[in-house]
C-alpha cells in the first residue's frame, strides 16, 4: 500500500513535471517564432527605407544630357556604390512607349561592374522585386518610373537593389542570440518548475508519511505544521481520527458491558443448575456453557475488529507469549512437557491487543500441548513486510493432510475423548483474518502438526 502512494504521488509529481516543460516548451517556441518574425519584419521595412532613400537620391539627380546621355549628378553619397560587387546597385533602363526596355543598363553604378540588373520579362510596375545579381546572389530590387522633363526624351525605369544577404547576416545574429537567450530563459524556467513542483509536492508527501505511520501504527495522529492550503485537510484528517477512536472506545466499553450483564445471569443460572439433579439441570448447564462459548467468540471478534482499525494498538510479543508459556508449563506440569522458544526475533510488535494475541496464541498453544508428547516449540520472526510470522510446533502424533483444514471449521473436534468445543481455532482464524493476517496447519519438523500465524506487524 505504502509503495502504491509512493508511486501514485510520484506519477503526479511527473505528471505536473511533464506538463509544465511542455507548456514552457510551446511557450519558448511561440515566443522565439513571434521575436524573430518582428526582427525579420524590422530588418526588411529598413531595408526598404534604405533603397527608397537612395531611389529617392537617383530620381533626384539624374539628368538626360543633350546628345541623349543619361548623367547621374552629383553622384550618390554611399560609397559602396563605387565599390564593385558591394551588393548595393542602381541601374537606369530606357523604355519604350509602351513601358517596354529598350535599352537595359543605359546607367548604371560602379558597384555593378560589367554586369546588368534584369527584370523579370513579364513585370514592369513599379514595385518591389526578388531578382538575382551579380554573383547569382538574390537581389532585393525597388524600381520606379520617371518620366524626364525633356518632352523628346524616353521614360526612364531606376532600379536600386541591395543584396539579400544584408537581410540574413543581421537575421542570423539576432536569432543565434535569440536562441541563447531563450535557451537560457527555458532552462531557468525549467529549473524553477522542477523545484517549485518538487517544494510544492513536499508537504503531500509528508503528509502521506505521517498517514502511513497512523495506519502502522505508529502514530495516533497526524503531527507537524504543513501550509495553510494543506493544513486545513489535515485538521479535518485529525478530527475523523478522533471521533473514530472515541467510537471505538465506546464500542469497547458498552461490548464490556454487555458482556458483564449477560454473564451475571448466565452465571447465576449455571450455579443454580449444578446445585440440582436431572435432566433439565444437565441442559441448563450445557446451555448456559454454550451460550458463554458463543459470547466470548463473537465479543472477541467484535473487539478485534475495533482494534484492528485503531492506530494506537501496538503489542510486544516476547513478553505476552513468555506469559503464556508459564501458563501453559503449569496446567500441563503434571505431564512433563518441555515448552521453549528456540529462535524468537527481539523488537518484534503486533499491530493490535494484548488481549486478542493471547486469546490467537493461547488457543494454539493449549491446542498444541493437548496433542504433544513431551515438546512444544514457540518461534516468531519478521516474514513479508509489514507482517509477523508465529509458529508452534508440537510432538504430537500430526494430522493427515487431507484433514488439515477441517480443524478450523467451527465446531469441529479431530477427537471426542479429548477436553474442548471445537471453538478454539475458529476464533484463531477469524480474529487473525480480522486483522489482516492468516492461519495454517502442516506438518512439524518435530513429527507432529505445525501451526503458522501471520499477524500484521506495527
Amino acid at each position: 500500500m505504502m509503495r502504491q502512494r509512493a508511486r501514485a504521488l510520484g506519477s503526479l509529481r511527473w505528471r505536473l513535471l511533464a506538463g509544465t516543460l511542455a507548456w514552457i516548451l510551446v511557450t519558448v517556441v511561440l515566443a522565439g517564432w513571434g521575436l524573430g518574425s518582428l526582427f525579420r519584419q524590422h530588418i526588411t521595412e529598413q531595408l526598404r527605407a534604405e533603397l527608397t532613400l537612395h531611389l529617392n537620391q537617383l530620381t533626384a539627380a539624374v539628368n538626360v544630357a543633350p546628345d541623349g546621355r543619361l548623367v547621374v549628378s552629383p553622384p550618390l553619397s554611399d560609397p559602396r556604390l563605387e565599390q564593385p560587387l558591394s551588393g548595393l546597385y542602381w541601374q537606369i533602363d530606357r523604355l519604350d512607349e509602351q513601358g517596354r526596355p529598350v535599352a537595359v543598363g543605359a546607367a548604371r553604378s560602379r558597384s555593378l561592374w560589367d554586369q546588368v540588373l534584369a527584370l523579370p520579362a513579364a513585370d514592369s510596375a513599379d514595385g518591389v522585386y526578388e531578382i538575382a545579381g551579380p554573383e547569382k546572389h538574390s537581389l532585393t530590387a525597388l524600381t520606379r518610373t520617371l518620366e524626364p522633363a525633356e518632352t523628346e526624351a524616353a521614360p526612364l525605369r531606376l532600379i536600386v537593389a541591395a543584396d539579400s544577404q544584408v537581410l540574413a547576416e543581421p537575421i542570423g545574429r539576432f536569432n543565434h542570440m535569440l536562441l541563447i537567450s531563450l535557451g537560457a530563459l527555458a532552462a531557468g524556467l525549467t529549473v524553477a518548475a522542477v523545484v517549485q513542483v518538487v517544494v510544492g509536492l513536499r508537504p503531500l508527501a509528508r503528509l502521506r508519511r505521517q498517514l502511513a505511520k497512523q495506519h502502522g501504527g505508529a502514530s495516533v495522529r497526524i503531527e507537524g505544521s504543513f501550509p495553510s492550503e494543506i493544513q486545513p485537510l489535515v485538521d479535518d484528517f485529525n478530527r475523523v481520527l478522533d471521533v473514530n477512536a472515541d467510537m471505538v472506545q465506546r464500542a469497547r466499553t458498552q461490548a464490556g458491558n454487555l458482556a458483564h450483564a449477560v454473564k451475571t445471569p448466565l452465571t447465576i443460572l449455571g450455579n443454580a443448575a449444578a446445585r440440582e439433579d436431572g435432566p433439565l439441570a444437565a441442559l441448563v448447564q450445557e446451555q448456559v456453557g454454550m451460550a458463554r462459548r458463543q459470547i466470548d467468540y463473537h465479543l472477541a471478534r467484535a473487539r478485534a475488529a475495533a482494534a484492528s482499525d485503531a492506530a494506537d494498538s501496538r503489542t510486544p510479543l516476547r513478553q505476552p507469549i513468555e506469559g503464556l508459556l508459564r501458563v501453559m508449563q503449569r496446567l500441563y506440569a503434571q505431564r512433563g512437557l518441555q515448552l521453549e522458544m528456540p529462535a524468537f526475533a527481539d523488537g518484534l510488535v503486533f499491530r493490535g491487543e494484548e488481549q486478542d494475541l493471547q486469546e490467537m496464541v493461547g488457543n494454539l498453544l493449549d491446542n498444541a500441548c493437548k496433542w504433544a508428547e513431551r515438546q512444544v516449540q514457540v518461534t516468531a520472526l519478521a516474514a513479508d513486510p509489514g507482517q509477523l510470522l508465529i509458529q508452534i510446533d508440537d510432538d504430537g502424533p500430526g494430522i493427515a493432510d487431507e484433514e488439515r483444514e477441517r480443524i478450523f471449521l467451527r465446531g469441529v473436534r479431530m477427537d471426542e475423548q479429548r477436553p474442548g468445543s471445537g471453538l478454539g481455532l475458529d476464533i484463531v482464524r477469524d480474529l487473525a483474518t480480522t486483522y489482516g493476517g492468516q492461519v495454517r496447519a502442516e506438518r512439524s519438523p518435530l513429527g507432529g502438526l505445525r501451526v503458522s500465524l501471520w499477524l500484521p506487524a506495527a
